[in-house]
């Protein structure tokens, strides 16, 4: 294996400075691109879908668990799927490993779930082998097929306005590498991660960066300030939002 050249910790510094730049603009144009799907038009959902829960049958809207988004992978465990049926394909297992708790998806008013086409007593049973917590559900119908999941991988961003449900956003193939984390999976949703900094619509509901944060067993305990609020203080005062 021919390696990068052996360099003074000088040298090394300026090459970093040189990287960071790129890495800057990167990070720029992710948010550009997130600013951008936050004004995708929405597509209304008409069609009535139904899966199977841990408590029985639910519609897209209850997947919803009363908030105001929804993301949805599609997860391949089922039969015929390698792995099965003491595991979900090796790459929806990666994603499914890499998710974060959903608490912090939750304090941003979005509910996170894997579907996929086995029986809720396999997913329960394969659940409590790997260790994920998210919710997860079977189809029953078409949803997979109605939106580009069914032959692929692929993760929907969902918004409703009381009973109407609408998609958002959708990222498959290797947009799904990205995700994991609460920050890229809010980037993908119509609100985004709903901090001030953000450029969103008028009227977006926004707070202050950081603000948020919380221990995930933490969130909804309003006799404990967040874990967050030094950090925005932190944060302002190094000038970390106008970097």
């Amino acid at each position: 294996m021919k390696t990068p050249p052996v360099v003074s910790k000088d040298e090394w510094d300026a090459a970093h400075a040189q990287l960071l730049v790129k890495e800057k603009e990167l990070t720029r144009a992710r948010d550009a691109l997130a600013a951008e799907r936050r004004r995708m038009p929405w597509l209304a959902v008409e069609k009535e879908y139904v899966f199977e829960g841990p408590r029985g049958r639910v519609s897209l809207l209850d997947l919803f668990e009363g908030r105001r988004q929804l993301i949805v992978y599609r997860a391949f465990f089922e039969p015929g799927v390698h792995g099965w049926p003491d595991h979900a394909c090796v790459g929806c297992s990666i994603m499914a490993d890499q998710v974060a708790d959903v608490a912090h998806l939750n304090a941003r008013d979005t509910t996170f779930a894997n579907v996929s086409r086995a029986p809720q007593a396999d997913i329960e049973r394969v659940k409590a082998r790997m260790g994920w917590k998210m919710p997860w559900y079977t189809m029953t119908d078409g949803f997979d097929a109605d939106f580009g999941v069914d032959q692929w991988h692929g993760t929907n961003a969902f918004i409703r306005d009381g009973d109407r449900v609408f998609r958002t956003y959708f990222i498959n193939n290797r947009g799904d590498e990205a995700l994991g984390t609460p920050w890229a999976y809010l980037d993908m949703t119509a609100l985004g991660r709903q901090e001030e900094w953000e450029d969103s619509p008028e009227g977006y509901p926004q707070t202050k960066p950081y603000e948020w944060w919380n221990w995930h067993d933490a969130y909804g305990d309003t006799g404990v300030p967040t874990a967050g609020e030094a950090q925005v203080r932190r944060a302002v005062e190094s000038g970390l939002f106008q970097d």
